[in-house]
């Protein structure tokens, strides 16, 4: 096995995950139903907060686009300026006054964000104090084209991201991806070097491709590398232009589903155990047996 060169086969050499700072604790995932009115979806989503956190939440996910329809139409007319936050962000500052008040840390799902006059797809980070620890623009544009299925080309009206997002939380270290972003294993595989003890995947996946892929994806990033993964979609909605295949979902670090819900509106409880993810690895090591002499994943950034 020492041949292998293991250490080797991420570059720089993989971070060990940190001692997250409590063990257990319980996740919320909002499911939330989002209408044309945003001044509604705000209100909505903050009732939704409160009654995780009643339930003992400790972390909150929320959706995509949790604030606005799903349309190259909606962005631009629902973007939000949060770096000046405030009236420029009314989403964000709810986010940001509910994580202080409830002392909750809050994945803030994402919403339209207008910066340097671009439009992006963007989700805050908020920690129990109501900071923002961090804010993750999706890296992967949804450019999509299945005849007779669907055809959604977000970068019509977005600009990428150009950041992979890992952040330290009160319940862990954890890595931000945003829908599409959660097809691109090299983006979990960073987060997991980087010592992530949990990635989080706000998406809004549709008819076609959630029956095929949603459970799958989550499952095989949380099985690749060893972590928990948690998705937050918006509750179906026949009636709106992109219709989302719902099923909020906890996975835990073997692949197995922890918990889950149907399309309906929802909000799941469930609870994390990190002492489970060295269990795991020292029963199946996997990261001791990369083949560093074979292939090795760059992290450009560090």
């Amino acid at each position: 096995a020492a041949s292998f060169n293991s250490e080797s086969a991420r570059a720089p050499p993989a971070i060990p995950m940190p001692s997250p700072p409590l063990s257990k604790f319980k996740i919320g995932l909002c499911q939330l139903s989002v209408t044309p009115d945003k001044g509604r979806n705000i209100a909505h989503a903050r009732t939704a907060i409160q009654d995780a956190a009643s339930k003992g939440a400790q972390l909150v996910l929320l959706p995509e686009i949790w604030n606005s329809p799903y349309s190259n139409d909606s962005f631009p007319v629902y973007a939000e300026d949060i770096d000046a936050g405030a009236d420029a962000s009314p989403s964000t500052a709810m986010l940001s006054e509910l994580s202080r008040l409830l002392k909750i840390t809050i994945v803030g799902g994402s919403i339209p964000e207008r910066s340097g006059g671009r439009l992006y797809n963007t989700c805050c980070v908020f920690g129990t104090d109501g900071k923002l620890l961090a804010k993750h623009r999706k890296i992967h544009l949804f450019d999509i084209d299945i005849p007779g299925k669907i055809t959604f080309i977000e970068s019509k009206t977005l600009t990428a991201g150009e950041t992979p997002t890992i952040v330290d939380t009160e319940v862990g270290r954890i890595g931000i991806g945003i829908c599409y972003d959660i097809r691109f294993p090299e983006l979990a595989m960073i987060y997991a070097a980087r010592g992530a003890h949990l990635l989080c995947y706000p998406g809004a996946f549709n008819m076609t491709t959630g029956p095929l892929h949603w459970e799958l994806l989550q499952r095989a990033r949380a099985t690749d590398n060893q972590l928990y993964v948690a998705t937050c979609s918006p509750a179906r909605d026949t009636g709106s232009g992109y219709v989302a295949w719902g099923h909020s979902t906890l996975v835990g670090p073997f692949g197995e589903v922890l918990a889950t819900t149907e399309h309906e509106e929802a909000t799941i409880i469930a609870e994390i155990d990190y002492s489970i993810l060295e269990q795991r690895r020292t029963n199946l090591p996997v990261t001791k047996q990369r083949r560093g002499d074979l292939y090795q994943l760059v992290d450009f950034q560090r």
